[in-house]
């Protein structure tokens, strides 16, 4: 037992093929109370308790009616929304395969092609008040191609919610460090009576992601 009856970190045997990066991820991993926690409540990823902390914060999830899960594998956000707002219809989609949520419909296929804001809309019966976008693209290793990839899924998810949402909507989105590019934040300001930044207690330190919060849309003809 350890003073005040503390569990010991957890230390993996160092594998013979294992990098020293997969090595510390694993014991990240297996030492991170979120990832503990998310196992004890059915969660499929630590990301639920970002969503669950921001909600917290803003009421973004509580009383929605219709929700867009942008990026939704492995399904932690929807599953937060699925418990709670029960009675919320709620689309998603992503490139990869995703479980299936009961009371969630999955769309399997890129969001940026360009069937797939109509598939989403028709999905939902009538518009959506939340729309959620944990993308994040693919990283070449090269910081700013990184950012500017990930950047480009933000704004196109930023301009599907200013054509979908219902008015008083709201839109929240995954960003890296440095915040939202100045042309999409204006656009944010310009639709939005509310835009702000958060990092939540269950993102970690070292990440570079913070969360766009838009709320209360003004409606298409902004």
């Amino acid at each position: 037992m350890t003073r005040a009856g503390k569990e010991p970190d957890r230390r993996l045997k160092t594998a013979k093929k294992r990098k020293a990066s997969s090595q510390r991820w694993l014991e990240r991993q297996l030492n991170d109370p979120y990832v503990k926690q998310a196992k004890a409540d059915g969660y499929r990823s630590r990301a639920a308790y970002k969503l669950i902390e921001l909600d917290d914060r803003f009421s973004l999830v509580r009383g929605a009616k219709r929700v867009v899960d942008l990026g939704i594998t492995p399904g932690g956000w929807s599953q937060v929304v699925r418990k709670r707002a029960p009675r919320a219809g709620v689309v998603g989609i992503d490139l990869l395969e995703t479980e299936p949520i009961e009371g969630v419909t999955i769309f399997q296929m890129d969001f940026m092609d360009d069937a797939a804001p109509q598939m989403l809309e028709d999905a939902l019966d009538g518009p959506p008040d939340l729309v959620m976008s944990d993308m994040a693209a693919n990283t070449v290793g090269h910081k700013q191609t990184d950012h500017l990839r990930t950047m480009a899924l933000v704004e196109a998810a930023a301009w599907f919610a200013c054509e979908t949402l219902e008015e008083g909507g709201a839109f929240i989105a995954k960003v890296l460090a440095g915040g939202t590019d100045k042309d999409l934040l204006d656009l944010l300001k310009k639709h939005f009576k509310s835009v702000k930044h958060a990092k939540p207690p269950a993102s970690r330190k070292g990440s570079s992601e913070w969360y766009v919060i838009a709320q209360g849309f003004k409606g298409r003809e902004s």
